[in-house]
């Protein structure tokens, strides 16, 4: 290997060090914090990277201090409503996106561009008001309603469609194949990857969310875990960081394990989605 190859190859391996370090980084301090005991440093000339003395007592304290199992419970049925409704909708509008002949598709698809731009803080009261009027504040369904659909996710869809090969349709249509089992027999399992994805980031979306449900829940059995976690560092409890480390883990761990039991399928509709957005 010549000395410009090696000087490049190690320049790359230093450069993916740094994002690693960068990424994992905050990540691993948090769980090596969380691990600590209460005697235990976390800042000053005393306190050290690594735990001395390993305990779970921090996660311990956390569902002694707050209703855990609640939060857990009100965040899972969220993110679970979530994802159902951003599959099922996201679905159909990328099917009908991604098929010709209909007046109306390319304002459509630059309405959803549009509206991708616009923050969330920027219609967020708007939503509020809608939320009152239906009588939905401070309930799990309130809470819900505005991540029912994303246009990203509708993008995705129409992405994996498009992707489909048309002789794989033509097939479909002389054997007799109408609207709905093409949608069903030919589109959907050709979208796997896509809807792996819309999986993901609905849940992540939904499970990490704090602005809304601050905004609309009252009660702290209706709390979602972000919501009712940020009561850990609030004075009534006293500020002990090992304990808000703690519940950012417990946060933290549902998506990493979602992440690597669908990465395969992730990974393979980010590649699909990419040909044709």
């Amino acid at each position: 290997m010549r000395a410009g190859q090696a000087a490049g190859l190690a320049g790359r391996y230093l450069l993916l060090l740094a994002v690693l370090a960068i990424t994992v980084g905050p990540l691993l301090w948090q769980l090596t914090t969380a691990l600590k005991s209460s005697g235990e440093d976390v800042y000053g000339d005393n306190a050290s990277l690594l735990p001395q003395n390993v305990t779970l007592d921090n996660f311990v304290k956390i569902a002694e201090a707050v209703p855990i199992a609640s939060y857990v419970t009100n965040s899972t049925l969220i993110a679970v409503l979530g994802i159902v409704s951003n599959l099922i909708f996201a679905s159909f509008g990328g099917y009908m996106l991604s098929r010709p002949g209909w007046r109306g598709r390319k304002a459509v698809f630059l309405l959803l561009i549009l509206a991708m731009m616009f923050p969330f803080e920027s219609i967020m009261i708007s939503l509020f008001l809608s939320i009152r009027d239906m009588g939905l504040v401070d309930t799990l369904a309130g809470a819900w309603l505005p991540g029912v659909v994303g246009a990203f996710n509708v993008l995705i869809m129409r992405a994996a469609f498009l992707a489909v090969p048309g002789e794989v349709e033509d097939a479909a249509l002389m054997e007799g194949a109408g609207e709905w089992t093409r949608f069903w027999r030919v589109f959907l399992p050709s979208a796997k990857g896509a809807m792996t994805v819309i999986t993901i980031n609905s849940f992540i979306g939904a499970w990490d969310d704090f602005l809304w449900p601050l905004i609309v829940l009252r009660s702290e059995e209706n709390f979602t875990l972000t919501l009712g976690l940020s009561r850990l560092s609030s004075s009534s409890f006293g500020v002990d960081d090992k304990l808000v480390m703690a519940g950012s883990m417990i946060s933290v761990i549902p998506v990493v394990v979602l992440f690597f039991l669908a990465q395969r399928w992730f990974y393979r509709g980010v590649e699909s989605g990419a040909v044709k957005m």
